[in-house]
């Protein structure tokens, strides 16, 4: 894998003689797997050179893929410069962060509207396709991506990609959660932590060091690291080289290299093999694989395409701030984000309100001895009837987290002072949290033939028929089970020709446990859908049906079509022993028969 930067400024371009060898252009990293595919990460300045150095190296059609961490203009504002989204021919995949509101592709026309440019983003010459992101993972071509929200005041990317057996990191713009991990020195807990377990055991970490630790505390908020603190979280992940980036427009080269210098000796000091160096235009760095160095993080498995269930996010917000000025700044940011919200009047409303409805989010003040926001965090994880709420419990407090907090009570710590921007950006986080954090089964490799043998049957959309209730009849007497169905995957929902205990014909494709049926063309049985990481936080777990218990075999035809499933859902978990797993082959073989014989159109 071959990196080479060729923008490295942050905040806002300063080219000159004193910024000559570190550069003066604001972020734009290119990226290149052994097979070639090319992954541009941050459109700032340094877009332009690269647009041109692409355009150079040959006439053949480009295509390429632009990951974005964020729509500050640092950040993209070498987007209505780079050459290659001007040229017929050429195909890109720009993706970016998800909003609740608005589109990736929304976001960077902005920037292009008439007031401010004289071309639009839609005049742009390039095929281009817009990818709104969420945490999680997905692959383009040979190359791997996570991506993972960092602590800046505008939602924010981290990208770790993994390709040719190395893996590399690039986090820009991010400050520690804890502000006194500014310095490098103390326990790395909580959030900070999860942080250093994204990065972890990576071969490059492109890192976020706009600020010093003697010049942190002043621009505490800004949402940028000390170099010390990147220094610190290469070492606690065991990274082998750490390129310091993201430089303070108001540092020249000399100024540079004495805070490179430092932090060399800072990692020397410790004992540690770090390797640290300061991110310059035109740096080259090229990673061979290593495979003894595992696969980060464990939260790997989450799509990062899933989908916002809209169900969830027009849910209110739950708040319990009793101060008034706190209150105010929290229902304008709720405003802001277009999120509907609930204030409740004490903590046995809180709880009461949980019951009523399932939130995407709950804002609980922390001002002990009066109100004790951990222990109301505490009552409403043990709320739950049959499993622990999962509704993110974010604290806002004007106290410091306490160092033996527990992550699975409380889901966040605002500490004040914090901007309107800021909790804006975690209240959107926790939200999209909420409503994208399941697997969503991904196309199989046949979805084109697949789609057309289903089709081709004129089965869908088709009136309820007693050969296929009379299966599922017995289906869901056979196995003591309220749902059996006959759930046939078209391209954007389930539509089932027979359903048993449900009153809707039809859901979203999104949420569909059939799916990964239809996906993995084999048996899926889910025992408790709880203990699934793939379904625990499904709308159809925590809505309406709530499945617990799902068994579903896959519905193949003689082209070796699969089309959807024969399953049974049941609201409480459960086990199936072989024998009954054969009487579930017999009933889906039954059901192809008849859709078998469905009369030609």
């Amino acid at each position: 894998m071959r990196i080479q930067f060729w923008g490295t400024r942050g905040s806002i371009a300063r080219p000159g003689p004193a910024t000559a060898r570190y550069g003066g252009n604001t972020s734009c990293v290119e990226v290149r797997s052994d097979r070639g595919t090319l992954i541009v990460i941050d459109c700032g300045t340094g877009a332009y050179a690269l647009g041109e150095h692409l355009l150079a190296q040959g006439s053949a059609p480009l295509h390429g893929h632009i990951l974005i961490s964020h729509t500050h203009w640092d950040h993209i504002q070498g987007i209505p410069f780079f050459a290659p989204l001007h040229a017929p021919g050429n195909e890109w995949d720009i993706y970016g962060p998800k909003g609740l509101s608005q589109s990736l592709a929304e976001t960077l026309a902005g920037q292009m509207e008439h007031t401010y440019f004289p071309i639009s983003l839609e005049q742009l010459g390039a095929t281009i396709r817009y990818h709104d992101l969420v945490e999680g993972t997905f692959t383009i071509d040979d190359i791997r991506v996570t991506t993972r929200y960092l602590n800046h005041p505008a939602l924010t990317l981290g990208y770790r990609i993994e390709a040719d057996g190395a893996s590399m990191v690039y986090c820009c713009d991010h400050e520690p959660h804890s502000a006194a991990l500014a310095s490098g020195e103390g326990d790395i807990t909580g959030y900070d932590r999860r942080y250093v377990d994204f990065v972890s055991r990576a071969d490059l970490v492109i890192h976020d060091a706009q600020y010093t630790a003697l010049e942190y505390p002043a621009k505490a908020g800004w949402g940028h690291s000390s170099s010390e603190y990147a220094v610190r979280v290469g070492q606690d992940a065991g990274v082998r080289k750490l390129v310091l980036t993201h430089h303070d427009p108001s540092r020249d080269d000399e100024a540079l290299d004495a805070i490179v210098e430092a932090m060399q000796r800072r990692a020397r000091d410790a004992g540690s093999a770090l390797e640290v160096i300061g991110a310059a235009e035109g740096q080259t760095i090229e990673l061979r694989g290593n495979a003894t160095r595992a696969a980060q993080p464990g939260e790997a498995q989450f799509l990062a395409h899933t989908a916002i269930d809209s169900g969830v996010v027009n849910q209110p917000v739950l708040v319990y701030v009793p101060d008034q000025r706190m209150k105010a700044l929290l229902d304008e940011a709720l405003a802001l984000e277009g999120l509907p919200d609930r204030f409740v009047a004490d903590d046995a409303d809180l709880l009461h309100a949980l019951q009523d409805a399932q939130p995407p989010l709950a804002l609980v003040q922390h001002a002990p001895p009066r109100i004790d926001g951990v222990a109301i965090a505490r009552a409403v994880r043990a709320s739950g009837r049959e499993a622990p709420v999962k509704v993110p419990v974010v604290i806002v407090t004007d106290i410091a987290p306490p160092p033996d907090l527990n992550g699975e009570d409380v889901t966040d710590w605002l500490q004040r002072p914090f901007s309107l921007s800021y909790a804006r950006t975690r209240i959107r986080a926790w939200v999209l949290h909420s409503a994208c954090r399941w697997i969503r089964a991904q196309l199989p490799p046949d979805e084109t033939q697949r789609l057309g043998a289903l089709r081709g049957l004129a089965i869908l959309d088709t009136e309820p028929e007693a050969r296929f209730d009379r299966l599922t009849r017995i289906a869901a007497e056979t196995f003591d089970v309220p749902i059996a169905l006959v759930s046939l995957v078209d391209s954007e929902r389930q539509w089932f020709k027979s359903c048993l205990g449900l009153n809707v014909r039809e859901t979203s494709r999104d949420a569909a446990f059939c799916a990964h049926v239809v996906l993995a063309r084999r048996d899926l049985v889910v025992s408790d859908t709880l203990h699934d990481a793939r379904f625990a936080d499904n709308p159809l777990v925590h809505g309406e049906p709530r499945v617990r218990f799902y068994a579903g075999a896959p519905l193949i035809l003689d082209d070796g079509s699969c089309i959807g499933t024969f399953c049974l859902i049941d609201t409480r978990p459960r086990e199936l022993d072989p024998t009954e797993i054969g009487v579930l082959h017999d009933l889906r073989d039954l059901a192809l028969e008849e859709i078998r014989r469905q009369p030609t159109p």
